[in-house]
């Protein structure tokens, strides 16, 4: 309720501005007229000695303001109500970033050996721009590939016929505990039948039932060890791989192309793992990173093109497109982030640049607008000077955005009328005119209307 009573408020003290002003111009109009009407009186007297005291212009100068609104047109041009295309426009503002900009380091430890690459060198993804010294990391390759084939020669690799490990029963040490294993049983069952004829004692059969027990338990200890042998050998070959890959890591190479923004090691430094050597940003595409207001939301969409400048290059444009758009606002600031992506094959642009353009929207046709000289603003209030009938009609009007010499209307006009563009100053409802340029009043009157379609202009806002 108070919201609607402040409205209410708010709507009275405009309407009461509106008539003071509409009072006051009607006021200064009619001065004007009257003076302009005592002024031709007394010229035509002067000018004239045999002008009678009753002939009709002097009887103008001395019947005031009436005589002077009959006898006193005011000469005008007209302008018609124009219906042109407008290229709708959401502004933007924001900085511009490379979309994959990294700090490459190194991976192994070492000393510095060579760099091969300086602050704003264009490099290559996979590019080497730095070598460590490999004398140690050779060293540990050796000792791996050492150990490797002791592991290899326990498994019965020679890396000539056999490259990968045979199956467990075709391993010596196993072959040999089957071997004894076969031995134990035959003797058991020779054993047995002595011992069926009573020719052998209960305690030799004892014994070599015992050892066949022995001779299985080896055979499955052997089994065992040869898994472990091919598990050990698994792992010295990954230990061969690491060390390999360690001493591949002494150059460093660069994870992204680009261009090298910063060099942070020197030659004969040593560093260690994880120490940063180089930074390197991309530089084609880069991004514009803005925030768009929430109002605007409907309208932005991926694809959209954009045009911007930067302080760098005065008077050039740059186009880009809107790649990526936040499906989320900002409670805080009221907008969503937008993203524009921009070519920059020519490398013009760095990241960093402070960018300012518009993203184009879409396109509003036959929109009407009139000529600026056509309005007359007072105090924030626009109004027009309607012609009909040889005289004015005082019409206020709502504007939109200004784009070259024409203001978009809003609302107030039908967008037939004609319209008086010049000496505005001396109009007011009511009063007559004289119409001055090639839109010359019809049979009826008044100027004859002809609307113009002009091509698409841009610059509007939605």
């Amino acid at each position: 309720m108070p919201n609607c009573v402040l409205l209410l408020k708010k709507t009275v003290i405009m309407k009461a501005k509106i008539m003071a002003i509409q009072r006051l111009t009607w006021c200064m109009t009619a001065i004007l007229i009257l003076l302009i009407g005592l002024a031709a009186t007394g010229c035509g007297s002067a000018g004239s000695g045999n002008t009678k005291p009753d002939s009709p212009r002097s009887g103008a100068g001395r019947s005031g303001r009436g005589a002077g609104l009959g006898l006193a047109a005011v000469s005008v041009q007209t302008a018609t109500v124009q219906h042109i295309s407008i290229q709708r426009e959401v502004d933007l503002a924001g900085s511009l970033i490379s979309p994959n900009q990294a700090k490459v380091s190194s991976e192994v430890a070492g000393v510095v050996q060579q760099i091969f690459v300086e602050l704003g060198q264009e490099v290559k993804a996979g590019q080497v721009i730095a070598k460590l010294d490999p004398q140690e990391l050779e060293l540990a390759l050796r000792r791996a590939q050492s150990m490797l084939r002791q592991a290899e020669a326990q498994l019965g690799i020679d890396g000539v016929r056999l490259k990968e490990p045979p199956p467990d029963e075709q391993i010596a040490s196993v072959r040999l505990a089957i071997a004894n294993r076969d031995d134990a049983q035959a003797q058991l069952r020779r054993a047995q039948k002595l011992r069926s004829q009573n020719l052998l004692s209960q305690a030799d059969l004892d014994t070599a039932e015992t050892k066949v027990k022995v001779t299985e338990a080896n055979h499955q200890s052997a089994i065992e060890s040869v898994q472990g042998l091919k598990a050990t050998l698994q792992d010295r070959r990954q230990a061969v791989e690491l060390a390999q890959k360690k001493l591949n890591d002494t150059e460093i190479r660069s994870s992204v192309a680009g261009q090298v923004s910063e060099r942070l090691v020197q030659k004969g430094e040593f560093i260690r793992e994880n120490t940063a050597v180089v930074s390197i940003v991309q530089m084609n595409p880069l991004k514009v990173k803005t925030a768009i207001q929430e109002r605007y939301a409907s309208l932005v969409r991926p694809g959209q093109p954009v045009e911007f400048s930067v302080e760098s290059f005065p008077g050039e444009k740059f186009k880009g497109s809107v790649g990526y758009v936040s499906p989320s606002v900002d409670q805080t600031i009221r907008t969503f982030p937008v993203e524009v992506l921009v070519d920059n094959s020519n490398r013009k642009l760095k990241p960093g640049f402070f960018a300012k353009g518009v993203i184009f929207t879409h396109r509003d046709e036959n929109v009407m607008a009139v000529t600026d000289d056509a309005v007359s603003a007072l105090a924030g209030v626009s109004n027009v000077y309607v012609i009909e009938n040889g005289k004015v009609r005082q019409q206020m009007v709502s504007l939109g955005i200004h784009i070259g010499d024409l203001y978009e209307l809003l609302s107030g006009l039908k967008g037939d009328e004609v319209l008086a563009s010049s000496n505005l100053t001396l109009l007011a409802s009511g009063v007559p005119v004289k119409v001055a340029d090639s839109a010359a009043p019809g049979p009826d009157g008044n100027a004859n209307p002809a609307a113009d379609k002009r091509p698409m202009r841009r610059g509007g806002r939605p």
